[in-house]
């Protein structure tokens, strides 16, 4: 069963926002990087581009497949996660830790939208 932590915030397509006061975390869940394999590349966006909860940030592609990535929330990306540049299988290792952008939340609210860990548990066990 795939590593589901509490605390986060989940999406239907597979990504997590770990909230820290006004900024939010986002990278793919565990049940993504399992699904996808051996990451091998990972297309982020630059500081200041502004991501829009439901819309496409970037891309991760692992040897088998590419999936698009779907920003959980709206907001102005702060930082990105530059260890994937050159070492991509760090997803693979521990998703949660290896977030891939560092987001200014403008919209709160959107988290309530998302899935808590439960919820998202279930989600996963009907797919």
């Amino acid at each position: 069963m795939a590593k589901i932590i509490e605390g986060l915030y989940y999406s239907e397509s597979h990504e997590y926002v770990r909230v820290d006061g006004e900024y939010g975390y986002v990278g793919i869940t565990d049940y993504a990087q399992d699904a996808l394999g051996n990451v091998v590349y990972v297309d982020m966006p630059e500081v200041d581009d502004e991501v829009e909860a439901g819309e496409e940030f970037g891309a991760v592609e692992s040897v088998k497949a590419a999936s698009d990535l779907i920003s959980p929330v709206s907001g102005t990306v702060v930082e990105v996660n530059e260890q994937l540049s050159d070492n991509p299988e760090l997803l693979n290792t521990d998703p949660y830790e290896n977030w891939i952008i560092k987001v200014e939340l403008s919209d709160k609210s959107e988290l309530d939208s998302l899935f808590n860990a439960a919820d998202y548990k279930a989600h996963c066990e009907e797919h």
